[in-house]
């Protein structure tokens, strides 16, 4: 009897699924709000720091591009794994959900390798102005994308235990990495474009 009456209850699976799903939304659209708010203030400070009068430009390494184009492949996978999930192709979902975390892997190898050349070339974080900043803000993103790979190993392990729930768990990580693109694009232009001439127009000193 009771066994029936187990089987004949509704099934409230869907709607806790769905809680679950918009509370993690929420939790990633306000930790995404204070990284903005983060990155921004370490912008304005590069910045300004570079309007001063020994702030000499940086010639950036090849590598980030690399780096660049690696973390691009890595947005476009996952976007792709989102679109395969909503289709409930969760073959193919996993496959490209593993694809946009290796390239995210490797980016991170690239960053390395463009500290490398840069120290190489003698820029040291105690030096000027840009290659101290071009440390900490490449640092301070690689850690950011570093946790993301930390949830991205978390969610490749729940998608194949819980395949129901695939679709929004591979939707929230493409979507942190798109922000993850976003920032380095914005720190990417920041870097090679933001010279002591520009900082001096922008700052209104020139």
């Amino acid at each position: 009897m009771t066994a029936s009456l187990v089987l004949a209850g509704p099934d409230r699976s869907g709607p806790r699924r769905d809680a679950r799903a918009s509370a993690a939304s929420i939790g990633l659209w306000v930790f995404m709000g204070v990284a903005t708010a983060l990155f921004s203030l370490f912008i304005t400070a590069y910045v300004m720091r570079m309007n001063s009068s020994d702030a000499v430009s940086l010639a950036l390494p090849w590598q980030l591009w690399l780096s660049t184009s690696l973390l691009v492949a890595g947005s476009v996978a996952l976007e792709q794994a989102r679109r395969a999930a909503r289709a409930a192709d969760l073959p193919r979902a996993r496959r490209l959900l593993w694809a946009g975390g290796l390239f995210a892997l490797m980016f991170l190898g690239a960053q390395l390798w463009a500290w490398q050349a840069l120290w190489s070339a003698q820029v040291m974080p105690a030096g000027n102005p840009a290659g101290s900043f071009f440390y900490l803000l490449t640092a301070m993103h690689g850690l950011h994308l570093a946790g993301g790979l930390a949830a991205w190993a978390w969610i490749a392990r729940a998608v194949r235990r819980r395949p129901a729930e695939a679709a929004w768990r591979i939707a929230l990580c493409g979507r942190y990495w798109h922000f993850m693109l976003a920032v380095w694009l914005v720190l990417f232009a920041l870097l090679a474009w933001v010279t002591p001439e520009v900082a001096r127009f922008i700052c209104g000193t020139a």
